[in-house]
């Protein structure tokens, strides 16, 4: 079995990518993140055509999480159980996270909070929703502890000095700071493994490049896609990989899919 995770930044503008992209890798399973569009404006029939199920919660030009699964697709769940909310005065939940199961395992896509800045509100907002995900995973696993959970998506963290192309750049902003990394870590530590970073441990390996200055010709990027899995879920892992290529040429997202194979 194979499932990845792709911030794919407008499923509209993407969507023929994305579909090559599933045959070319025979991926299973997707999660994909920013998709950008409400509901009723996912292109859906591409996917359908292709052997897909396809599982959306978007609310609006912002944000978005889906799952496509050809192995699958049920009791699917918008927002995890303790997810915040955000805005003021009228506070909303956020289309962040969508979980389904496929083929026994239990797929969460997750768009973690940008954070804007350090002391923002929307940086509390961030670190409170990783702490109430971790919460959650913590319970489902105390819960089941057999149970095969993966947490796949945009973290908007990088949590080690190498996943970013320049700590000094970096000094003072969102994604590097301490409490980031700290909630992060809080995830790893209730039972979820990072499954990647094993199969992909060279310098310089990262799954995020800004379309400015252009980072991505100057390899000026940062590792914030991961795909964390629950103790039973990470015994099934053969490997893992970031498919780079995918960055490049016109219409490519600015993040590039990461892949995890299952054994059987």
């Amino acid at each position: 079995m194979r499932i990845a995770t792709w911030n794919v930044n407008s499923i509209r503008t993407r969507v023929d990518r994305v579909v090559a992209f599933l045959e070319r890798h025979d991926v299973d399973v997707l999660a994909m993140q920013e998709t950008k569009c409400k509901d009723a404006q996912f292109p859906m029939l591409p996917f359908e055509q292709g052997g897909y199920e396809v599982a959306h919660h978007g609310l609006n030009q912002w944000n978005g999480v889906a799952i496509a699964s050809r192995v699958g697709l049920a009791d699917v769940q918008v927002g995890f159980e303790q997810m915040p909310t955000y805005g003021e005065p009228d506070a909303v939940a956020e289309a962040r996270a969508l979980g389904a199961t496929c083929d026994g395992v239990r797929v969460w896509s997750l768009y973690v909070p940008n954070g804007r800045e350090v002391g923002h509100a929307h940086y509390a907002y961030k670190l409170d929703w990783l702490a109430r995900l971790r919460a959650d995973g913590e319970r489902w696993l105390a819960e089941d502890p057999a149970a095969q959970v993966a947490l796949m998506g945009d973290w908007n963290v990088a949590p080690q000095d190498e996943d970013v192309w320049d700590m000094a750049f970096f000094e003072g902003k969102t994604h590097v700071s301490r409490p980031e990394r700290d909630a992060f870590a809080a995830v790893v530590d209730a039972g979820f493994a990072d499954v990647v970073r094993p199969y992909t441990s060279e310098p310089r390996t990262y799954t995020y490049w800004d379309y400015t200055q252009l980072r991505f010709p100057k390899k000026q990027g940062m590792r914030i896609d991961f795909c964390l899995a629950s103790p039973a879920l990470a015994r099934r892992v053969t490997g893992a990989s970031i498919d780079r290529e995918e960055r490049k040429g016109k219409g490519a997202s600015d993040h590039a899919p990461v892949i995890v194979d299952l054994d059987a």
